[in-house]
């Protein structure tokens, strides 16, 4: 399904969205050597409930994953990228951590994740990943907007992970998002310009690039969610959710001032 958001449901967007960057925001400054990402999950299940909305990933049963995720947001460590399941783990100084975050608010959702570096740097390619992931989002989102093909905004993508070396995995990627949190389209992290829908305003789109330093390849863990590299490799992901408006789009994910 691919929704077009009526002007009331974008203005619900916006709160949304603005909710999502605040929450990321506040987790990332609080996070330092010795936090427990259980301690993240209940510093996240307090602030969405708080206020008066519901995580998008407690009740969250795909047919990828073992059941109800279980928790309010998705915390991946150093070789983990996609869907890390919070657990007693208390992080290091040099810790690669990317936190993921869904929320609905008033019926609509919006989902970003940002990835940061505990403490002090281990290794400046650690830096260079993240960097890499933010500067592919920009550039896909900068290639958003009205008439835009969901390819050319893969391509976008692709063309900065793929001109810094990565390999790019095309199981996950973007998605469209609205009244639930993955809808149609899907938007790969690298494509062929000129393919695939035309983008409309009023539609919301989650871009997130995300990477592992030397493989495509997923592998899972014994709990069912968490997806890390198949090297052992370190990963990183950046997202942000977007809306098409009539002369370009909207990042609604940004928190408040």
């Amino acid at each position: 399904m691919i929704e077009i958001l009526s002007p009331a449901r974008i203005e619900r967007a916006r709160d949304a969205g603005r909710l999502v960057g605040t929450i990321l925001r506040t987790l990332a400054r609080r996070t330092q050597v010795g936090t427990n990402l259980l301690e993240i999950d209940a510093w996240a299940r307090r602030m969405i409930e708080d206020a008066g909305a519901q995580s998008c990933y407690v009740d969250y049963a795909p047919a990828f994953g073992r059941g109800p995720f279980g928790h309010w947001i998705c915390t991946a460590v150093n070789d983990a990228v996609l869907h890390g399941k919070p657990h007693d783990l208390r992080l290091s100084s040099g810790d690669l951590l990317t936190l993921d975050l869904a929320v609905s608010l008033r019926g609509v959702a919006a989902d970003a994740a940002i990835s940061l570096i505990v403490g002090e740097a281990r290794d400046a390619q650690d830096e260079r990943m993240i960097a890499t992931t933010e500067q592919a989002l920009a550039a896909g989102i900068a290639t958003a907007g009205p008439g835009a093909r969901v390819g050319d905004l893969s391509h976008a993508i692709g063309t900065v992970l793929a001109g810094a070396g990565y390999p790019i995995n095309l199981e996950f990627g973007g998605h469209g998002i609205g009244s639930s949190m993955h809808q149609d389209p899907h938007i790969a992290n690298t494509g062929r310009p000129g393919r695939g829908y035309r983008l409309r305003p009023g539609m919301m789109l989650a871009l997130e690039p995300w990477v592992m330093a030397d493989t495509d390849q997923l592998v899972t863990d014994p709990d069912g969610w968490t997806l890390r590299s198949a090297t052992g490799a370190r990963a990183a992901h950046s997202e942000q959710t977007i809306l098409i408006t009539e002369d370009g789009a909207e990042i609604l994910t940004l928190p408040n001032p």
